[in-house]
């Protein structure tokens, strides 16, 4: 008997796993194996989505230097490769980087075109300047002042933002990994659904243990599941990326309780305690493994595609 066939009962559910390979969050000096060059990300995604992830959730780069970079010029080199190699999900983000403006943040999403696009759910502290405690040598000039300009700057999400990106991306198709750091996010949220700006079903992915947002404690994960479930009932479909640390704990919870997960080096630079990460795909690898052994199954890229109900790979504009 196919899955197919089965009765609901006694389908195993299929969790997705998305993997953010390098985002702005990290300068290239905390890691040797962060990604940078357009090659490098392109490598990094396609080794995630052949160890199992069906989505690739993508920032981009300066070459050069690895300042976060969100210029259409700096993803079509790698998103072009990734499709050709790979037929997984691929996501861009409109969070660029806290330092960028709405207008800029919007530039690649508004070019390609893709099938899902990040979209924060809030303003908020974003602090980045307690790393500066572990990392004290950096080989770009932007890496400190970025850290520490943290501590005095906002990451702007207004509800105009919001809407905005939302508007822009209407016409397109594109759906949203919807990042909600705090139980305000989800009501914002559903303000939004309610305004029919945002259908269903959606995909949120609650993000835990960034300064400025909702904590990592288990009971942090389940009030922040308690409260979408709530807020949306069957209308969505859970996520949960937790940073640093966090990351495979969090994953685990939420993956025993429904959910689907995230990793990737953008949220965590470790594989585990004192171990750094020397690829996407070993976060991967690890998570699946986590999964599996739950006795759940990963998602397809076409699985993922089916329950999120995206547009599809020939839909995009790259």
């Amino acid at each position: 008997m196919s899955e197919a066939t089965k009765p609901a009962g006694a389908r195993k559910r299929k969790v997705i796993i998305t993997c953010a390979v390098t985002g702005s969050i990290h300068t290239p000096s905390m890691s040797e194996h962060l990604p940078v060059t357009a090659s490098e990300i392109a490598d990094a995604a396609i080794g995630a989505a052949e160890a199992g992830a069906a989505i690739v959730h993508l920032h981009a780069r300066d070459p050069k230097n690895g300042l976060p970079d969100q210029s259409p010029a700096a993803f079509e080199p790698f998103l072009k490769v990734i499709k050709q190699r790979s037929d997984c999900v691929v996501n861009i983000t409109t969070g660029g980087a806290s330092t960028m403006t709405i207008a800029e943040r919007l530039q690649p999403v508004a070019t390609f075109k893709p099938e899902v696009a990040s979209l924060n759910m809030g303003s908020m502290n974003f602090g980045l300047y307690p790393m500066l405690a572990r990392f004290k040598e950096f080989k770009h000039d932007w890496e400190l002042p970025y850290l520490e300009g943290s501590r005095d700057r906002i990451f702007k999400n207004t509800f105009a933002d919001i809407e905005n990106i939302l508007t822009t991306c209407a016409e397109n198709g594109t759906r949203f990994e919807i990042e909600c750091y705090d139980i305000g996010h989800l009501y914002t949220l559903a303000h939004f659904v309610d305004r029919g700006l945002v259908k269903p079903p959606f995909f949120v992915q609650s993000v835990f243990g960034i300064l400025g947002g909702i904590g990592a404690h288990a009971e942090d994960v389940a009030h922040m599941k308690r409260t979408a479930d709530r807020l949306f009932g069957d209308s969505y479909s859970w996520s949960v990326l937790g940073a640093g640390a966090n990351q495979m704990r969090i994953a685990a919870q939420a993956a025993a309780m429904g959910g689907n997960v995230r990793v990737g080096l953008e949220d965590s630079l470790w594989l585990g305690p004192g171990r750094m990460a020397k690829t996407n795909a070993e976060q991967v690898a690890k998570v699946r493994s986590i999964i599996e052994g739950l006795g759940l199954e990963i998602a397809t890229p076409a699985e993922a595609r089916d329950i999120l109900q995206l547009k599809g790979a020939d839909k995009v504009n790259f």
